[in-house]
């Protein structure tokens, strides 16, 4: 149940940078607030199964998570912390808007579920200081055959084996680009399903031109070596500069056309191949999650991996008073990396609240999320979208699965009806119009509107995309009680 009070400190999100920012603020002796639409913490990274039907289904808590260890430190000190009454667990809940009043942050809640709904606390949380630590979401390129049933985003196949135990498919193809393939090609593997390739539309010899942040994380480094041995059990073969070209079947995924690329992902002629395969999972990295970050009015940038960041400063304050942002929100870097964002961002938060400060212990978090945004810049290099990606499309293949607006629409859109931006095409044609507001396709139609207007998208053309008055779907009711003044 929610608690009435005023918190001194609300953190908006219970994955890694989220739950150890929430841990780490209570230990410092605030009252904290944790909010998250999970009914159990762990986020996206830690996702697994019900805790509390772990023996009826006979299932293990860890199926090959990474870290797990971590998690399992934080969890009995959040649990902790909820005993010792320093912190309460605000669980299946969604925050939809963040509102000032005069000197508090109100941040409006909704319930992830009818079922959740039994709670009867209040459906604001106020709080002097908050932060996002919201995450990131699958990003999502489109292809001709995108739409059939049975091609998912990477990060949603391994959800269902994490959470569920469960196989999307029988015999995989996992295309994308970036070392998140090969933990999913792992896991389905480990899971008993055939992978019959794994597609990196790079090359490996990408991350030489790097060297110095490659060795950044000794730990990456006994995670490939994990991976090699995988591949080598499970007889994957992983082919790199290779892309899925086309999704075909009836009714359901049954053909996979891959194509080899140059350096700018250019289909190379004669190069294509047919395989059999039931699933495919696609992973192009991931977008941070800023719709409460912008919505506060925080600052954004492009990032390397060209996708919109929000800005924080060396101790994760962002350029809004009282808010900080710890985690993906900040630059896609990695679980370890966002626990020790999560840290620093309570302890400065704390520190402004007239704790105490342990200036020593800082110093080595921003040491840390310094070597680990080096690594995260070698990372995005070597893996990067490529460049021309959008040769592979053809006119009629669908970009925004929602309104089932096509290539060709958004080009005409720009070309014939004078759109110059990912703003005015969205409003023109409606491409992200639909039910999830441009998560799926916004990345993919800033590219192909800056390729059609030769004008790289910049954080003027890409907030639009991700700004939202209300950062998720809410019922009239929870509108209601705002016009009422029952907040």
């Amino acid at each position: 149940m929610v608690e009435a009070s005023v918190y001194e400190l609300a953190v908006i999100g219970a994955g890694p940078a989220g739950l150890s920012a929430a841990v780490a603020a209570a230990e410092r002796g605030l009252a904290v607030a944790l909010v998250d639409a999970g009914q159990q913490s762990g986020g996206q990274y830690w996702r697994h199964p019900d805790e509390q039907h772990l023996d009826a289904f006979e299932r293990h808590e860890s199926t090959g998570h990474h870290h797990w260890s971590q998690y399992r430190d934080l969890r009995a000190r959040l649990r902790r912390a909820v005993e010792g009454g320093r912190l309460v667990h605000v669980a299946g809940r969604h925050v939809w808007r963040i509102d000032r009043d005069e000197t508090l942050l109100v941040l409006r809640t909704t319930f992830t579920s009818d079922e959740d709904a039994t709670d009867a606390g209040e459906p604001a949380v106020r709080a002097e200081r908050v932060v996002l630590a919201t995450g990131a979401y699958d990003r999502q390129l489109p292809l001709p055959g995108w739409t059939t049933p049975g091609v998912m985003a990477a990060g949603g196949v391994q959800a269902l084996l994490k959470a569920n135990q469960v196989a999307a498919g029988r015999r995989a193809v996992v295309a994308g680009t970036g070392p998140f393939l090969l933990s999913v090609a792992a896991g389905l593997a480990d899971a008993g399903v055939e992978v019959v390739a794994v597609c990196d539309a790079n090359a490996l010899s990408r991350w030489a031109a790097t060297p110095l942040r490659a060795i950044q994380e000794p730990g990456k480094l006994l995670e490939g070596i994990g991976y090699a041995a995988a591949f080598l059990k499970h007889r994957i073969a992983l082919r790199t500069r290779t892309i899925v070209a086309a999704v075909s079947g009836e009714g359901r995924v049954s053909r996979v056309t891959l194509a080899g690329v140059d350096a700018r992902g250019r289909i190379q002629p004669g190069t294509e191949r047919t395989v059999e395969a039931d699933l495919v999972a696609l992973g192009w990295g991931f977008t941070p999650q800023l719709e409460l970050a912008i919505g506060v009015g925080a600052k954004t940038r492009v990032d390397v991996d060209d996708s919109l960041v929000a800005v924080a400063d060396a101790d994760q304050r962002a350029s809004v008073h009282g808010v900080y942002l710890a985690g993906e929100v900040t630059g896609i870097g990695g679980a370890v990396q966002s626990c020790a964002e999560g840290e620093l961002a309570a302890l400065t938060a704390a520190v402004d609240a007239g704790r105490a400060d342990d200036p020593r212990r800082r110093a080595r978090l921003r040491r840390r999320i310094a070597r680990g945004r080096r690594f995260a810049v070698g990372m995005h290099q070597a893996s990067p979208v490529p460049a021309e990606w959008t040769t592979w499309l053809a006119a009629d293949t669908t970009v925004c699965r929602c309104e089932e607006v096509d290539a060709g629409a958004v080009a005409v859109t720009v070309h014939g009806l004078g759109a110059d931006d990912p703003r005015d095409v969205r409003v023109t044609a409606r491409p992200g119009m639909g039910l999830c507001q441009g998560r799926v396709c916004g990345f993919a139609l800033s590219c192909l509107v800056s390729a059609q207007t030769g004008r790289p998208a910049g954080p003027a053309d890409l907030e639009p995309l991700a700004k939202r008055p209300l950062a998720t779907p809410v019922k009239v009711a929870d509108l209601a009680a705002l016009a009422d003044g029952k907040d």
